[in-house]
């Protein structure tokens, strides 16, 4: 059964190198508060473009006020936490603590860690990050003698706030299986991780200079997001900037076009090669598969088999759009989406 440590507000004697900013039991509002005032592991992933879900713009909007309204991937993580420590525990035949709380680097006031569990052996003697991965996500894990950079890098700002010698990394894939991993402290590393953190923190979250945005899908979904829409409202931006963007996308678009073509051409002559065939071999081992198992086009079914068609349609029950856009027209705006959408008249 996981233990639970508590330590005193002047120091922690199991973390080297860390004293204890905020204990455990302090409210959401005053986690959130301290989250603000600097650099956690999760922050370190997503500023050095590690983190598929959170880029170095969305880091700098949170420690600024943004908030992102939780949702069923925070909240199932939270759940299984337990979970994966006590799997680690039967793994590895160690124990694991809960943390006191948030800790924050002795000498780096801005470098702070929230440890997911502390594992012990007669004392703390390491970090342990959990994570839970779809199955979707597999592959990146299992087929890996190291965690991936995200994760990884996570547990390595973890020793380096702390002070201890090395991490883990524990993983639940697909609801099933779990996998570990033992990270020993990188010396080289922690002093790039302090240095690059030191001066994001100082221009991005002192200063307060924002970040260049990114190609994340979830930087897109971070700008919808951020601002209450004023219509018809007018943004003034200089005529170079204006011309500039704009033929970096047309150029862009153009690029990807001609890639697509391109793309299109060479998985064309797979297809030709695979004929009536499911499944090309070289040498005996798979090289492509065609197979019959994309998309049910509910279309071509309707039109081959009308009479059998009509004994599989069934009523499903949907939002009634014109209506609530008649009805309740502030509210049924606010529940679209912003579109980015270019004339193709120049400037």
């Amino acid at each position: 059964m996981t233990a639970t440590l508590t330590a005193p507000t002047g120091g922690l004697p199991d973390a080297p190198t860390a004293r204890l900013l905020l204990p455990r039991d302090a409210s959401e509002e005053q986690w959130l508060e301290v989250r603000r005032t600097g650099i956690g592991g999760s922050d370190m992933a997503a500023i050095l473009g590690l983190d598929k879900r959170r880029g170095p713009r969305r880091v700098y909007e949170e420690k600024h006020g943004y908030s992102e309204p939780e949702n069923s991937y925070m909240r199932w993580g939270r759940k299984l936490e337990p979970l994966i420590a006590e799997g680690f525990e039967e793994e590895t035949g160690l124990t694991t603590a809960m943390p006191p709380g948030t800790l924050v680097h002795l000498e780096h006031s801005w470098a702070l860690a929230n440890v997911d569990r502390y594992v012990l052996d007669g004392h703390v003697v390491a970090p342990l990050e959990c994570k839970s991965k779809s199955e979707y996500l597999a592959d990146e894990w299992e087929d890996s003698e190291e965690a991936p950079d995200g994760p990884a890098l996570q547990a390595h700002w973890y020793t380096a706030v702390g002070g201890w010698s090395h991490s883990y990394v524990a993983a639940l894939l697909g609801g099933n299986r779990l996998t570990i991993f033992r990270q020993e402290r990188n010396e080289e590393l922690i002093k790039e991780l302090f240095a690059h953190a030191e001066q994001w923190y100082q221009r991005h979250i002192v200063e307060g200079f924002p970040p260049p945005v990114d190609g994340l899908e979830s930087t897109k979904e971070l700008l919808a997001a951020l601002w209450e829409v004023r219509p018809e409202a007018v943004a003034e931006i200089p005529v170079d900037t204006a011309k500039s963007l704009r033929a970096q996308r047309a150029d862009l678009k153009a690029r990807v076009k001609a890639l697509e073509a391109q793309l299109v051409t060479v998985e064309n002559q797979m297809r030709d090669e695979a004929k009536d065939a499911e499944i090309v071999k070289s040498n005996g081992t798979v090289a492509w598969t065609w197979k019959q198992n994309g998309n049910f086009s509910a279309t071509t079914f309707r039109e081959q088999y009308p009479e059998l068609a009509a004994q599989y349609v069934k009523s499903v029950e949907v939002i009634d759009t014109d209506r609530l856009k008649t009805e309740h027209k502030d509210i049924y705006r606010k529940c679209r989406g912003r579109r980015l959408l270019v004339p193709a008249k120049g400037l």
